[in-house]
């Protein structure tokens, strides 16, 4: 029988907010200088006729969910809006009654053919990737559950039981989830406070030698100013895949610096990630790399806690690109891989021993795969998108109730800070960082457990 909690969608719409970077951002390669924002609200209403309002945000993000030989950046970003705004007619033209889990489930299987016109609308010469569409939609998928928590005064994790679902997640997941919801594999209550991954880029200066011309705009610039600044212990370390000597250098080199800061801070505990986004040629590469560090800094290598997708995402293609060896040293998550349960099951064939979580890739697929990580044991860690205001609210809430996920990234206040004013205001355990922790114990509320009022 369904649930008298379930709702159907009123109305989607979408806009947009452009923001700019104070500062380039390298990774894979690829530099971004500035992005946009899709913002998505949703309303819904129950069978009573109670309605509410929900809200979803996420960067576009085409550069790292569609890089591309034959379709350039800004077609790119244009056709992920775009898509975003026909799922959003689709979505309105839906009358089913449902929970989000399974609303969003059924429209995320209409995600490829909507992404077919936008191709054909566009004249592109390639179909638009999967991870690219789960981006696009993810503010769509946001905005849903967190109308839903709203409408029922409930936090949104805490709507994820049989008390509200019509279906457990043997539907979603197959049978070794019979009778289990995802209330098994998510918090009650957020955890209080998490440590913040800080992003290190590729351009990002270092020490004040490394800067040509300062910014000025009052925050920091240099690693040094930033790690004395919020008090940070967790850095997460972009790197090159194709330069082995470039790769191991940065990696000292940070270590080096950080070092002598946290000397000064008598802090005599922190934490590296080294994410080389697909560009290792091989698991040669990152033993190689891994091999080299240990060897020249036995206190740095055993501050890298995981090594983040170094090879290419496209796991069927690539089926020689085995993590065992590296996996059996330092856990290897994948992040651009996971779209499906099936690239999860996969990269776990491939040797890969973690997963990353992106709230980018949608609230709905997120859950779901956290669930499938979770049974499988496997190393567990949420990534930023470099996003602000909003959008880092939403990567927060998913870290802060997802069991073994130990760290929050959080880039967007050091490239684009601009959207995080209003927020900092109602949040400022959340932006006003000081010892290196954010206050995800504040993201209680309604919905996905924040709002502007």
């Amino acid at each position: 029988m369904p649930e008298s909690t379930d709702v159907r969608i009123v109305h989607a719409r979408v806009s947009f907010e452009p923001v700019a970077f104070r500062a380039p951002l390298k990774f894979g390669g690829r530099v971004v200088s500035q992005t946009d924002l899709i913002n998505v609200t949703v309303d819904v209403e129950d069978h009573q006729g109670r309605r509410a309002s929900g809200h979803g945000s996420m960067p576009v993000g085409n550069v790292w969910a569609w890089p591309s030989a034959n379709v350039d950046a800004d077609q790119a970003e244009k056709a992920m809006k775009h898509l975003a705004e026909l799922t959003a007619v689709h979505i309105n033209s839906v009358p089913d009654f449902g929970h989000p889990i399974e609303l969003m489930y059924s429209v995320i299987h209409e995600y490829g053919e909507l992404a077919s016109v936008v191709q054909r609308e566009f004249g592109l010469p390639e179909g638009m990737p999967k991870l690219a569409q789960l981006v696009a939609n993810s503010p769509l998928d946001a905005a849903l559950h967190d109308a839903y928590g709203r409408l029922h005064g409930k936090n949104s994790y805490n709507t994820l039981s049989a008390e509200y679902m019509n279906q457990d997640l043997s539907v979603y997941l197959g049978p070794d989830f019979a009778h289990e919801y995802l209330d098994r594999y998510t918090l009650r209550d957020p955890k209080t406070r998490m440590p913040l991954y800080h992003l290190v880029g590729a351009l990002d200066p270092l020490g004040d030698a490394d800067i040509e011309s300062r910014i000025n705009d009052g925050l920091p610039e240099t690693l040094e100013e930033w790690i004395r600044a919020d008090g940070l212990t967790h850095l997460k370390i972009k790197l090159n895949g194709e330069d082995l000597n470039w790769d191991v250098e940065r990696v000292l080199a940070i270590d080096r610096i950080t070092a002598a800061v946290q000397a000064e801070r008598n802090v005599e505990s922190w934490h590296y990630s080294c994410d080389f986004n697909e560009k290792c040629e091989n698991v040669e590469y990152v033993l190689d790399f891994l091999g080299k560090i240990k060897e020249q800094s036995e206190a740095a290598f055993d501050r890298i806690q995981y090594i983040e997708q170094p090879t290419h995402r496209n796991l069927k293609q690539h089926p020689e690109n085995k993590m065992h060896a590296a996996a059996k040293i330092k856990p290897v998550v994948i992040d651009e891989s996971l779209v499906d349960l099936e690239s999860l099951e996969l990269a776990q064939e491939l040797g890969y021993t973690g997963v990353a979580f992106k709230a980018c890739k949608g609230q709905t697929e997120t859950l779901l795969f956290a669930a499938a990580a979770i049974k499988r044991n496997l190393f567990l860690c949420v990534q930023d998108l470099t996003c602000p205001g909003a959008s880092f609210l939403h990567s927060a809430t998913l870290a802060a109730r997802i069991p073994g996920v130990a760290a929050i990234e959080g880039n967007g206040r050091q490239y684009c800070p601009g959207p995080n004013a209003p927020w900092a205001k109602l949040y400022p355990g959340m932006f006003e960082i000081t010892d290196g922790t954010v206050e995800t114990g504040s993201l209680n509320g309604p919905g996905m457990g924040f709002s502007r009022g």
